[in-house]
């Protein structure tokens, strides 16, 4: 559940302009996530976001100047915990993932800000990843395979 929470926030950041803690925990029950502050304080330190002031306020935001690594390690194990196989035809691949994450993990490949990914559809066990060109697929192939190779 912390994966997916926290896939979550990931998603929830970088579609909008989350101000507060109160805010994130709003934001995050709309998804259906029972969540207290207590819990989103924790998240926001171990994932080590930031605040930030702007000429509209503060919000928060991904860390910035510090590498990926954490973020990517977080990916990669939702990835390795939750999707059970993958599989392509001409420019959609499919994943299939454990009962009720598909719509987390959907979010997840939605935030790798890969430019040959138009879109997914999630139900609740099977995600449709539409590719741009089909002679991308392979290339999006090997990042998803990326993330679950341990």
């Amino acid at each position: 559940m912390k994966t997916q929470r926290q896939s979550a926030i990931v998603d929830i950041l970088n579609k909008g302009r989350i101000k507060t803690q109160e805010e994130l925990c709003e934001a995050l029950k709309n998804r259906g996530f029972n969540v207290t502050q207590a819990t989103v304080s924790r998240d926001i330190k171990e994932m080590q976001l930031h605040r930030i002031a702007d000429h509209e306020g503060y919000h928060y935001t991904m860390p910035v100047s510090q590498p990926t690594r954490g973020i990517n390690e977080r990916r990669r194990r939702m990835f390795q915990d939750l999707v059970a196989h993958i599989d392509y035809s001409e420019n959609i691949i499919v994943l299939k993932t454990v009962t009720g994450a598909a719509q987390s993990v959907a979010s997840l490949i939605d935030s790798l800000g890969n430019e040959q990914i138009l879109g997914t559809v999630a139900g609740d066990d099977t995600i449709l990843v539409i590719v741009k060109q089909k002679k991308m697929v392979q290339k999006v192939l090997q990042e998803f395979r990326s993330l679950i190779s341990k």
